[in-house]
């Protein structure tokens, strides 16, 4: 079964997803397994995102 899940909640992606899609502008970003996505992303538009949102949890 897939299920697609549209979330701005990164604890909660980061634990239940197997894959993390990143859009902007309606395009795909960035796609990669949770781990990889929120410890090692490659895009600078990823980076600044989770930048902005991880320093405020």
């Amino acid at each position: 079964m897939t299920m697609i899940c549209v979330i701005h909640e990164m604890g909660f992606a980061r634990q239940v997803a197997d894959r993390v899609i990143f859009m902007a502008s309606g395009e795909i970003i960035e796609e990669a397994p949770p781990e990889t996505f929120f410890r090692n992303p490659t895009h600078p538009r990823t980076q600044a995102f989770l930048g902005e949102i991880l320093a405020h949890h």
